[in-house]
């Protein structure tokens, strides 16, 4: 068993004082923990080492949900101008679908960004993107996207997988309808 710090230790008190939980297991038993949440429709965020985010994410967007939920690959321009408007750093590709509301808005990468800044501030969302051994899934998200337009909400889905540019899981999620089959490991 790997040694931990006092620090480790630390941080590890302080999460549990919140009243929330820290699980240490084998990857397999993480990995049916996510597929279980997914399954039950519970929400819960995951900060887990990137292949195990991965293996979900690889599992659950199989090329059917890809196409059924308009998964693309968020263009250079639009990644240039979050980085240019946002002041959030290209880290690499990355996918998002793109919602479109009744007054011809549309929500894709650029309003979740956006949002995200608004909702978490600018220093967590660089402390998420400079993470090096964490990936943090998101399963079953309970946020609701706005129109950037009108302001009405959305009541489809956003989705979302963020890459860094050697193609190493960040961020992403998972919500709806699930893939058969269970991954082993």
């Amino acid at each position: 068993m790997p040694k931990t710090s006092d620090a480790t230790l630390s941080a590890i008190e302080a999460t549990v004082g919140e009243g929330r939980a820290v699980v240490a297991a084998d990857s397999g038993i993480i990995i049916a923990m996510m597929q279980e949440a997914l399954r039950a429709g519970r929400s819960a965020t995951f900060y887990v080492p990137p292949p195990q985010a991965q293996s979900v994410m690889r599992w659950y967007w199989t090329p059917g949900r890809v196409r059924e939920y308009g998964m693309e690959l968020v263009s250079l321009e639009e990644r240039k101008r979050i980085e240019s408007e946002l002041g959030i750093k290209d880290m690499g590709p990355w996918y998002s679908n793109r919602i479109p509301c009744s007054c011809g808005g549309i929500y894709g990468g650029f309003e979740f960004m956006k949002h995200g800044l608004a909702e978490h501030g600018k220093n967590w969302v660089g402390a998420v993107f400079a993470l090096k051994n964490t990936a943090v899934l998101r399963i079953n998200p309970t946020q609701t996207a706005f129109c950037p337009n009108c302001g009405a909400p959305l009541i489809i889905m956003h989705n979302y997988e963020m890459m860094d540019d050697k193609g190493t899981l960040i961020y992403g999620c998972c919500s709806g309808e699930l893939p058969g089959g269970t991954i082993l490991v």
